[in-house]
């Protein structure tokens, strides 16, 4: 295959949706939709569906057609890591954390990555979710090389929540 070492994807490119396999479409709606507030598009028969923010078409896709009743992947196989969700503000996060904290819906993970804060949590599936908002550009940390400077720390979940005050 010849492939052009120079190309790069436009700048403007960006990822417009993922699908899911999923064991149970009602119980991935409660979750996608009921909880993280999601909007249902569509049910294509009734092993799929579609849903979205804001009435694009569809952000995520569920279906059960090799998956109905089955059980979460392997956490040791290849497969999607995490499906990550960017909200617009930091307010917009905090208000999301807040509602999961009243549902009692567990983290594993909460981090600052210095270009972006961002929740971890699991679907109904074991499907990994993380919950982010981008900081500013102007405000990403650099090395003195001028590259990014991303690291993992924790989250100051104090802090977030005060975005509600």
């Amino acid at each position: 295959m010849s492939t052009n070492k120079d190309y790069k994807v436009p700048a403007q490119t960006r990822i417009g949706h993922v699908h899911l396999k999923v064991a149970d479409i009602q119980r991935s709606l409660d979750f996608y939709c009921g909880l993280l507030g999601f909007e249902l598009m569509t049910m294509y028969n009734s092993d799929a569906a579609f849903i979205s923010a804001g009435g694009y078409h569809h952000h995520i896709g569920l279906n059960t057609w090799h998956s109905k009743n089955g059980p979460p992947p392997s956490r040791n196989s290849t497969g999607l890591f995490h499906t990550a969700i960017l909200y617009p503000t930091r307010k917009d996060l905090a208000t999301i954390f807040q509602r999961l904290r009243e549902e009692e819906y567990p983290l594993t993970g909460a981090s600052d990555h210095g270009v972006s804060e961002a929740l971890y949590l699991n679907d109904p599936d074991q499907n990994g979710v993380e919950l982010y908002w981008d900081r500013p550009k102007n405000q990403w940390p650099q090395k003195e090389d001028g590259s990014l400077d991303m690291y993992t720390r924790p989250l100051n979940l104090k802090d977030l929540l005060s975005e509600l005050d």
